[in-house]
């Protein structure tokens, strides 16, 4: 595996903006009418946009698109496809987060919930195959459910499992469902990268997304994920797939449903100086394709024992 990650760092911070351009986000103040070139509003309209799909529509070759952390997630599902997402040896195509956090799910209606037994109440989700809840955003911790189980588990309060396509919640004493801010995975994938080529993902949280945080779905060539957090996505934190080439670099991944890091035939996948969590899914699902961590080759699924392993992530 040859060591691209600090290329592209130092090419996201030293290249020269004239090699490409920066396209401000803001889902706050930002309109997708404007041009975004500015980070705050203008009179002539240069100021940032709401949306990053708008953005990336905008975008071309070696551009930066740079998010405002407004401390509000931006709700939104984005792809990243072909040479006008790509970049170039001295100005990788980037995603600069800055903290902010990029949310799949929508919120549980209120009258959605019925109540089962005692304090656990179920709602039906749209999508049955992958999900995850949230409390203010937040993981709610998880309770692993065989597929083979006739009920569902006992849960303790603010715990829950999907089972026979339900979600299940036990709610704290005196309390219903309505009285906590509860989400779950809307949106089926957070990031989808699809033949792209030298491309930097920094500093942003992926969460609460049906299938996948983000998928180097194929040909997603010298992808570098720094800073990155991708927790509470349905089926995995990270997937990568066939011919794609990616570096995890001072990441967590943890807290996803069925694998933190699930890696397909033809991929090649790096991990440095990151944290993948064991706690809710395997950290390695292998489904072919070669893995390095910190360097050394590692070959068959993991269960945590390679990678480094905890009891939380993102919290």
């Amino acid at each position: 595996m040859r060591p691209f990650g600090w290329l592209l760092v130092v090419s996201v911070l030293l290249a020269a903006p004239a090699a490409g351009r920066d396209i401000h986000v803001s889902n706050v103040a930002g309109d997708d009418s404007f041009t975004g070139r500015q980070p705050r509003n203008m009179a002539d309209r240069t100021g940032p946009l709401r949306t990053i799909g708008r953005a990336l529509r905008l975008a071309q070759s070696g551009d930066r698109i740079v998010l405002e952390n407004t401390g509000q997630p931006y709700r939104e599902s984005i792809s990243l496809v072909g040479q006008r997402h790509s970049g170039y040896s001295q100005r990788p195509f980037t995603i600069e987060g800055n903290g902010a956090i990029l949310d799949g799910s929508a919120p549980v209606p209120s009258e959605a919930w019925k109540h089962y037994r005692s304090a656990v109440f179920r709602f039906h989700p749209p999508q049955m195959a992958h999900q995850q809840l949230f409390i203010d955003d937040r993981p709610a911790p998880r309770v692993a459910v065989s597929q083979w189980a006739g009920v569902p588990p006992k849960l303790e309060p603010l715990e829950w499992c999907l089972h026979g396509g339900f979600i299940y919640f036990c709610v704290e004493p005196n309390k219903l469902p309505e009285n906590y801010s509860l989400t779950y995975a809307h949106l089926q994938t957070g990031i989808t990268l699809f033949h792209v080529r030298r491309v930097g993902i920094v500093n942003l949280t992926v969460q609460g997304f049906q299938l996948d945080g983000i998928s180097a779905y194929n040909s997603a060539r010298d992808l570098y994920l720094g800073g990155v957090t991708c927790r509470g996505n349905g089926r995995s934190g990270i997937t990568v797939g066939g011919a794609s080439q990616v570096e995890i670099d001072v990441s967590v991944v943890g807290n996803n449903g069925r694998a933190q890091l699930l890696t397909l035939p033809h991929s090649e996948t790096s991990v440095r100086n990151s944290d993948v969590f064991s706690n809710t899914a395997p950290a390695r699902v292998d489904r072919g394709g070669r893995m390095y961590v910190e360097g050394e080759r590692v070959e068959g699924g993991i269960d945590g024992r390679d990678i480094q392993a905890g009891e939380e992530a993102g919290s």
